[in-house]
């Protein structure tokens, strides 16, 4: 299928051929059949890619600066590598449009194949012949609306912008009667002055362009005034009586502060202002107290709630971005909103790129820019690549080897970490990769030479050419495409963690038990492959006592709703991350972990949860004790990761895998490297060439390190020493 994509590294717009996207288990998969440009934020968006790097630099010191905190802690090549590797991640352009419904997800229940829908959201109501939209911002169009007729695809289009628009007048917190100003009469000014219009107020609007104006007042505009032209602080204040505008909303797009100027003079005492453009926000102290006004960014269509509870409960939260959305198409079911003026060029997807080019050179005069769709096959979930293409490995190439990979998951960890160093690995084939997302998996596929992309995690699975999977999803999926992924007769390596829960853990485990001899199954555990976690287990190779551990984690903090903080989704930190850190001292103490104590900072802990802040400690089966601290307080500018090692009146100490310090007696030696090396090469590199009875031994450590996970938990529910224990087979 067709999408538009922006390359942010130098701001170019392309039309690319993708897979069509998977629907989720909450989403529809809507076939477009016109979208909305929105021609104010995409063209920002294509005008900062085109900034230089020194200009992007300019425009973000805030990313600036945690780069360089990061830099500091695991070396500025191999952060300078992921800015780019950032850089260079595909943007899909787009955030609203209507189609056809041509396939619901298992718990969708307000919807039905066939159905009329409009569809909004960045990331989901793209430029594409096909979508994957969430049910919450899906609407039904009305069959028929005042007047006859059905509200019409092109209409429906304007969904999301229109949510834009209600919001801003939510934020106005407008009433019946009042006065409002609206400044720029772009498509969101020119619906959000029909919006208030339906809502009893009276409108004036403003922009410098006089056709803009003259549009406005056909739609229902009390007074439309240009600046230069109109002396518009006075005209404000004699359609007002004298006072000045109740609210004025701001929906320009400009690089400086004039339309917050205008509008801190043309409000009334106590007024307020709504930015819903893009402006400098630089306020004036003394108008602000002279007329006690009040400014308010409104953030998007609405309020949203978080990826367990998408729908915000109406007694406590009456608009939301949902409500919005619905609230604004039947505004054009009634006939309130009209969208036939505001429509000035139409474009068939196939020469999309056509209509950014005009909007960027402002060759034309333009206000709706709409793209327009053909038929496409909703089956099509799989491309061929340039390397698919040339060489007819995909669908053809024979001989199933374990170097033969296929991934599933095409996300930042795999685009940024795994993926460059498997493509390093001598041997190892690239063939399928297969995402959620069509745009992730061709992008990633193409930057990294597989013979095709996919959205369907069945086409890797059983291809015959591939021997080998590589899982990188999200948590909570490995369980699912580890068990399917050894029943087709593949070796897996999947990324940390294993599972996120024993049930999942039971699966995997009967499902291995039934391969064992033949497969590999290996967990990425990489530091136990770094070059100085190796070193340092060298040098104690030949102790004669127990050992004490304290392998410092300086975390981070990470926001509640990041999804590796569900416990259904991502497992929390201490599955989902902690993991890491169990398999590494299972391998340093080459003993089993026994029992594990948790606890967690007590009194007020503000805006960290439970497992931000923790102390594991474990006891081995060889006598050593090992204790995690994992915090979430420290600072991004400290090093992230400290081992210290003591026995046999020997100190070690490893520092973010670039620094190794051993003190024995009166002798220090240290080893340090250039740049961070956490063992993922090295790791790849032993699942291509470990004996499935040698892997048995690696896939029984990461057993025992995902059942510490767990007996930590409970640890902390209880407060009490909790066993390791086994798995119970089913």
């Amino acid at each position: 299928m067709k999408q538009l994509i922006e390359n942010l590294k130098n701001g170019s717009v392309q039309l690319v051929d993708t897979p069509v996207p998977l629907c989720g288990s909450r989403e529809v998969l809507v076939k477009n059949v016109v979208s909305l440009i929105s021609p104010g934020t995409e063209k920002l968006l294509i005008e900062m890619g085109q900034k230089n790097l020194l200009g992007k630099a300019k425009a973000r010191p805030d990313l600036v600066l945690s780069a360089y905190q990061k830099a500091k802690k695991e070396g500025f090549l191999n952060v300078f590598r992921e800015s780019m590797d950032r850089l260079d991640e595909p943007l899909p352009l787009g955030y609203s449009s209507a189609g056809e419904v041509v396939q619901i997800g298992r718990e969708v229940k307000g919807f039905s194949v066939g159905d009329r829908v409009a569809c909004a959201g960045a990331g989901f109501a793209s430029h594409a012949d096909i979508i994957a939209v969430p049910e919450e911002m899906c609407v039904k169009l009305p069959v028929t609306k005042d007047g006859g007729g059905e509200v019409s695809f092109e209409e429906a289009s304007f969904v999301m912008l229109g949510g834009i628009a209600l919001q801003g007048v939510r934020c106005a917190e407008l009433t019946f009667g009042e006065r409002v100003v609206v400044v720029g009469l772009g498509p969101i000014g020119l619906l959000l002055v029909q919006i208030a219009k339906a809502y009893g107020c009276t409108v004036i609007g403003v922009d410098i362009d006089s056709e803009k104006t003259k549009l406005a007042l056909r739609l229902g505009c009390d007074s439309a005034l240009v600046p230069g032209q109109d002396p518009i602080e006075q005209a404000v204040l004699n359609l007002t009586d004298g006072h000045g505008a109740d609210a004025v909303i701001l929906t320009a797009a400009t690089k400086d502060n004039a339309p917050i100027l205008l509008a801190e003079r043309i409000a009334r005492k106590r007024g307020r202002i709504v930015l819903v453009g893009v402006s400098d926000i630089t306020l004036t102290r003394k108008a602000f107290w002279d007329k006690e006004l009040t400014f308010t960014v409104s953030k998007a269509s609405g309020p949203v709630g978080d990826g367990g509870h998408p729908v915000l409960p109406l007694e406590l939260v009456r608009w939301t971005e949902s409500r919005n959305l619905h609230e604004f198409i039947r505004l054009l079911g009634n006939g309130s909103v009209t969208i036939k003026e505001l429509i000035t060029h139409r474009f068939a997807i196939e020469n999309a790129t056509d209509a950014y080019a005009m909007i960027l050179k402002g060759s034309e005069r333009y206000i709706g820019v709409v793209i327009t769709y053909g038929r496409v096959d909703a089956a099509g979930r799989t491309v061929l690549l340039p390397k698919g293409r040339d060489t007819a490995l995909a669908g053809s190439h024979t001989g199933e080897t374990r170097s033969s990979v296929g991934v599933i998951g095409a996300g930042m960890f795999a685009k940024n970490v795994l993926l460059p160093v498997a493509s390093k690995v001598q041997g190892l084939k690239l063939v399928g990769i297969a995402d959620k997302m069509g745009v992730s998996s061709r992008h990633v596929g193409n930057k990294f030479g597989f013979a095709y992309a996919t959205t369907d995690t069945n086409a890797i699975l059983e291809d015959k050419g591939i021997g080998s999977v590589l899982i990188t999803t999200r948590h909570n999926l490995h369980a699912e495409l580890i068990v399917a992924a050894l029943a087709a007769g593949k070796n897996v390596y999947v990324e940390k963690p294993l599972c996120i829960s024993r049930e999942q853990l039971s699966t995997i485990v009967d499902a291995y038990r039934d391969r064992h001899e033949s497969a590999v199954l290996m967990v990425g555990f990489n530091r136990r492959y770094s070059p100085l976690g190796i070193r340092l287990k060298d040098l104690l190779v030949r102790r004669t006592s127990p050992m004490q551990i304290h392998y410092r984690v300086n975390a981070s903090y990470l926001p509640p709703d990041h999804w590796t903080q569900d416990p259904n989704v991502g497992g929390g930190r201490i599955i989902g991350e902690a993991c890491h850190f169990f398999d590494f001292l299972q391998f340093i103490t080459s003993e089993e972990p026994l029992e594990v104590v948790a606890s967690s900072i007590g009194g007020n802990t503000g805006k960290f949860g439970t497992t931000d802040n923790v102390e594991l400690t474990v006891r081995f089966s060889g006598g050593s004790l090992g204790t995690i601290m994992y915090t979430a307080l420290g600072s991004k500018a400290f090093s992230r990761e400290r081992i210290e090692v003591y026995c046999d009146e020997s100190v070690a100490v490893v520092e973010d895998f670039r620094r190794l310090e051993f003190i024995q007696g009166a002798k220090r030696t240290t080893r340090k490297l250039w740049n961070q090396d956490s063992g993922y090469q090295r790791e790849l590199e032993y699942f291509l060439k470990v004996s499935p009875g040698d892997a048995a031994k690696c896939f029984r450590d990461a057993v025992l390190a995902t059942l510490a996970t767990f007996a930590a938990e409970t640890s902390l529910r209880t407060r009490a020493s909790v066993s390791v224990g086994t798995v119970e087979s089913k």
